[in-house]
């Protein structure tokens, strides 16, 4: 499948040998909440090579990775301590490889604080949770929060606050961290998502009743500034998704009322790109596709498949269209895209409820031929 190309009919193939058991295609209107889902790229490349994933489970943030880069996957480990956590989690991902970690954790009766914790490479114990605060000083959860990571390696830390806006903490270059601060701008109304653009400044995105938001950083380490807020069609919960799509921007991508996956470029209107696959989030990476800069979507489809469009990077006029691929999955599985240590793309399924973790690869051949499906 190239940029912009449809790769064949978008009929259901036989479920291979060994694949998940199908489920029922999704019924309209119904699907997860993706509430507690997992806050930006659980699927990374570590500095080593290695790839690794991140996923929650009974209390705690699990870790699993490949042995060697390519190589077979080592079981599920516990990292960041015993400290007991509530299911939510944002993943960063640093410049240098090493990946950033925030969740909520309970501290006394009706009440919750964040935890942070890095994991400088897969196969090494990750740094035990460290407390960040809350963004009202105390109280309970206010939403999942995000996490991006500067040129510098700082983590950024945003989450919904109690005044219905944004509220941030970030780390300090020399250790610690400075003190909670909210963002101007209010009526967030969903989580946000974080981003850091090819510039090394963070942005941050989130959805109001009819509004999206955009805050960005004017240079690394300065608090992010409301940079526009533009009244749309509103975002469905849990579809927003950034990507940062060349040295001057990063681009939103969310499905809105009609169903319609849209990029927004803070400047601009948002445009369509298609309609979405299925009810959740869609995964997005910038690749090259047959010598293009292409961007990659990915999402679980309503009949239970992963769906893949791509075309070429901030050309959305150039049309696209979703090609399903692999066995039907259960309908909370989530869609992970990275790129591997030789430069292929790569896609993952994980379903919560099954702990089951599928993995595919781009072929060495024209186009987006992708490796049979393989359960790790």
């Amino acid at each position: 499948m190239g940029p912009g190309s449809h790769a064949g009919p978008r009929t259901r193939a036989a479920d291979p040998p060994g694949a998940v058991p199908a489920g029922p295609p999704d019924v309209a209107g119904e699907g997860p909440s993706y509430s507690d889902r997992v806050n930006g790229d659980w699927l990374i490349r570590g500095r080593d090579g290695r790839l690794s994933i991140y996923l929650t489970s009974d209390g705690a943030v699990l870790c699993r990775a490949e042995r060697t880069p390519g190589g077979p996957w080592d079981p599920p480990r516990r990292i960041g301590g015993a400290q007991k956590l509530h299911p939510v989690l944002a993943v960063g991902h640093g410049p240098d490889g090493y990946g950033h970690l925030t969740s909520w954790r309970p501290t006394v009766k009706g009440e919750a604080g964040l935890v942070h914790s890095t994991h400088y490479r897969p196969l090494l114990a990750a740094l035990d949770w460290v407390p960040i605060g809350h963004p009202d000083k105390k109280g309970d959860r206010t939403g999942t929060p995000a996490v991006a990571v500067d040129a510098q390696g700082r983590a950024h830390v945003f989450v919904r606050n109690g005044a219905a806006g944004i509220a941030m903490v970030a780390q300090k270059e020399k250790g610690g961290w400075d003190p909670w601060c909210a963002l101007p701008g209010e009526g967030a109304a969903q989580e946000p998502v974080a981003v850091t653009g090819e510039s090394g400044c963070v942005e941050v995105y989130a959805a109001g009743s009819g509004a999206l938001l955009h805050w960005r950083q004017r240079e690394p380490g300065a608090r992010p500034v409301l940079e526009e807020t533009l009244d749309v069609v509103p975002a469905r919960p849990g579809t927003l998704r950034a990507l940062a799509t060349s040295p001057e921007h990063t681009t939103l991508f969310f499905t809105d009322d009609s169903g319609d996956v849209r990029a927004w470029r803070p400047g601009d209107k948002p445009v369509p790109v298609l309609p979405a696959a299925g009810p959740g989030p869609v995964a997005a990476i910038r690749c090259v596709l047959d010598g293009h800069d292409c961007t990659l979507l990915a999402q679980r489809s309503a009949s239970g498949r992963v769906a893949f469009a791509a075309y070429p990077t901030e050309q959305e006029s150039a049309g696209a269209w979703w090609t399903e691929s692999g066995p039907r999955l259960p309908a909370d599985t989530e869609v992970a895209l990275a790129v591997d240590h030789e430069g292929r793309v790569v896609a993952a399924t994980l379903s919560p409820s099954t702990g089951r973790l599928l993995l595919t690869r781009r072929k060495d051949e024209p186009g987006l031929a992708l490796t049979a499906w393989q359960e790790m």
